[in-house]
């Protein structure tokens, strides 16, 4: 790749040998430059992270120390790093001498730039700890874990919240490595996104250490710890589910596929490059479905639905192992290269273990939801329609369903069998390296399209990724099971009867379909038509419920009042409850009032990114 990268041997930290095999680039075109950090990593910049930290329950926080690795460029007097309220102790080099060093103002999205004047510093010593409200970190009571008995912390970094516990330079272009030694009490274990060096940890007096190493480097957002009453139990020779006991064995059921995943991703893409694929299951209060940390991906419960059919989010997670974490995207600005091409990827590895017509709901749901979002956003001009575009601009889930659709269409253009080749490729030439949309539109250029100008006007390239709405090239899949659910809804909203309806067997997918394509609209005799018929209000899959508080709500329900009180105060995903509590706020005096109520016993037992997420809804004029 020849755009500008900052190489190795423009620095002087370190044998360019040594940093061939430990050091990521750093990309310095213009829209590599990453708005949402204060770091200037071309003038110095992290390369390991080396963290020795204490939890501590009574006071939430976790302190310790950081040692952060510096590559400097030649005259480098200063490095900027990432903090968000954390109480920085102490600052030296690694001889023990005192460096100095500033704490700049406050955003509150951003956090605080600190500026540690270097003296010639090749290691630098942060003695620091964080705050109880650290936005990155969840710390819950036993009384809010399953097993009642202990307490719990788990973290959830992207895309800047690790600054928060973590002094470092918190952007995804500045890949690093790390060693983390976590001290937690005695009878509770600690996991980490890395490979655990001491997976019983060793006893410490009352206290118990546990070591792990990452040794790729990562974008720092992908660093990430829990802490709880957690146990382990093997599916296969490169996978197990970690969790609270009352979760391990319906979740090791719900997962037994995920060997045969693995082996469908490495077929398509090439080796899985992080040795161990364990998964985590958290309490329900984790605000997003999966969170693709290596070696440990972090699950909802609310995936567990006992058929298998929310599986697909395990399957995403994992192909994040290439789209994301091996190849990143450099700037929140193009998150659709991480999320679209694992959209992508997630529905191939489906059709690999369960067939064409398995992909083709997934695809249609996604095309469906890109319409969907775009009309939301105020149709096919909105600047928030881009793929690249401001960071966190890009409208509802568009990173994912523009992008994968994005790449299928390219698929359908130029062949499967050419398109995979191309993939496979592409993966192994960036691995461990950040990526912009540019950078990728060049490679596909140069690999793929190779001058052959009649493909790159039918691909519409540059139109898919820096133009609003949807380009006319967009490939549409069908899929004959959603035309069955199509034809359910045409006769109910005709007037047929709900109990004509018989959804024995259905999937979350064919429940979304359904419920999401009801008119909002509806009387409150025929809703509770729907309930007694369907059972919705008692589901025991997360998705319906939330599908059927979201049409209830627009309809000023008052008999789902008590269970969707239940509900937001039991779960904390941010996909499932958010459009509620949108939904009760858009309903002025009748929602409002409940969604307010509701939040504010809800509340404790929210992840700070839910937390914010719901002010943000509710404080909305």
């Amino acid at each position: 790749m020849r755009n500008q990268i900052l190489a190795a041997l423009l620095l002087t930290a370190a044998p360019a040998a040594a940093l061939a095999q430990t050091v990521a680039p750093i990309l310095t075109t213009p829209e590599a430059k990453d708005a949402w950090t204060y770091a200037r990593p071309a003038e110095a910049r992290v390369t390991h992270v080396d963290l020795d930290l204490d939890v501590d329950f009574a006071d939430k926080v976790v302190r310790g120390t950081a040692i952060l690795d510096v590559l400097a460029a030649r005259g480098a007097k200063e490095i900027v790093l990432d903090t968000l309220d954390l109480d920085i102790l102490s600052i030296s080099d690694e001889r023990g001498r005192k460096l100095a060093y500033t704490v700049g103002a406050k955003d509150a999205e951003l956090g605080s730039p600190l500026t540690i004047r270097l003296g010639g510093a090749k290691k630098i010593r942060i003695a620091y700890k964080s705050q109880s409200g650290a936005r990155a970190l969840q710390w819950l009571t036993p009384e809010q874990t399953a097993g009642k008995r202990h307490p719990y912390l788990f973290s959830q970094g992207q895309s800047i919240n690790n600054r928060s516990w973590i002094p470092t330079q918190d952007s995804p272009g500045i890949r690093q490595t790390w060693r983390a030694q976590i001290t937690v009490p005695e009878g509770l274990t600690a996991v980490m996104s890395a490979r655990a060096d001491t997976p019983a940890g060793r006893k410490m007096g009352t206290r118990r250490a546990f070591t792990f190493t990452m040794a790729h480097p990562v974008p720092p957002y992908l660093i990430a710890i829990a802490v709880g009453d957690l146990t382990f139990k093997p599916i296969g020779p490169r996978t197990g589910v970690w969790s609270e006991a009352g979760m391990l064995d319906t979740a090791t059921r719900e997962f037994a596929d995920v060997e045969k995943m693995i082996d469908a991703a490495q077929k398509l893409y090439g080796p899985y490059r992080w040795g161990r694929y364990d998964m985590l299951v958290l309490p329900p209060s984790f605000p997003y479905g999966g969170m693709e940390n290596p070696n440990l991906t972090f699950l909802t419960p609310t995936i567990v639905t006992g058929d298998k059919s929310n599986t697909d989010v395990v399957a995403h997670e994992l192909a994040h192992s290439w789209s994301g974490n091996l190849v990143t995207n450099a700037t929140w600005a193009d998150s659709w290269l991480n999320e679209g091409f694992t959209t992508y990827f997630e529905n191939r590895i489906m059709e690999s273990l369960y067939g064409k017509e398995r992909a083709a709901i997934s695809s249609e749901l996604d095309f469906a939801g890109m319409l969907r979002d775009v009309k939301g956003a105020g149709g096919d001009t909105a600047p928030s329609t881009r793929l690249h575009g401001e960071p966190g601009d890009s409208a509802g889930q568009l990173d994912y369903m523009k992008g994968s659709t994005f790449l299928r269409t390219i698929e359908h253009t130029v062949g499967r069998a050419k398109w995979d080749v191309y993939l496979r490729g592409y993966f192994d030439r960036h691995a461990f390296q950040p990526q912009t949309s540019a950078g990728f539109l060049a490679d596909l250029r140069k690999n793929l399209i190779r001058g052959d100008k009649a493909l790159e006007a039918k691909l519409q390239l540059d139109r898919w990724v820096f133009q609003p709405g949807v380009p006319s090239n967009a490939v549409h899949v069908k899929s004959q099971t959603l035309r069955q659910i199509d034809s359910l809804l045409a006769a109910f909203n005709a007037g047929g009867p709900a109990s004509a309806i018989e959804p024995r067997g259905w999937s979350t997918q064919q429940w979304k379909r359904f419920l999401d394509n009801l008119p909002r609209q509806q009387s409150a005799a025929r809703l509770n038509e729907l309930d007694a018929a369907l059972g919705l209000t008692k589901s025991p899959n997360a998705y319906v419920q939330s599908a059927w508080f979201d049409l209830a709500i627009a309809n000023r329900y008052d008999p789902i009042v008590p269970a969707l009180e239940e509900y937001l105060t039991r779960v904390g995903r941010n996909l499932l409850v958010t459009p509620l509590y949108r939904g009760l706020k858009a309903q002025g005096d009748w929602g409002d009032p409940i969604a307010r109520r509701i939040f504010a016993k809800a509340r404790p037992g929210y992840h700070p990114v839910t937390v914010g997420a719901v002010t943000k809804i509710l404080d909305a004029s």
